[in-house]
């Protein structure tokens, strides 16, 4: 089971293993306050596409589609969550924008289960 959680919600047991996908460090959490098992911060998107997404630059379906072509480029990382979710039963991946609902770690959840 794959489950996508901001990392500043409250750490739960039903979490499993802890992975975040951003890659820079969430801004005023402590590596204890995370409670991290994985920092897999090659997987996140480039700081160029971060950048013009959140500028306004490129839309939400120009973001996933080269997001998508970025992770077809990290299939060894893909495969590692994978095999991550199979080892461990349940990961939750980690992501710090406000956006619930577009967000890369969603991209990621539907590589992964599809």
């Amino acid at each position: 089971m794959i489950q996508i959680k901001r990392i500043y919600d409250p750490w739960q047991e039903s979490d499993g293993l802890r992975i975040l996908v951003d890659r820079l460090w969430p801004r005023g959490l402590t590596k204890e306050k995370a409670k991290l098992d994985h920092w897999y911060k090659d997987i996140a998107p480039t700081h160029d596409l971060r950048k013009r997404f959140h500028n306004g630059a490129v839309s939400w379906a120009g973001f996933t589609d080269e997001y998508k072509k970025q992770l077809v480029g990290n299939k060894d990382l893909l495969q590692q969550l994978k095999q991550r979710e199979k080892d461990h039963g349940k990961i939750t991946l980690l992501y710090s924008v406000k956006n619930t609902d577009q967000n890369h770690a969603q991209l990621i959840k539907d590589i992964l289960t599809n």
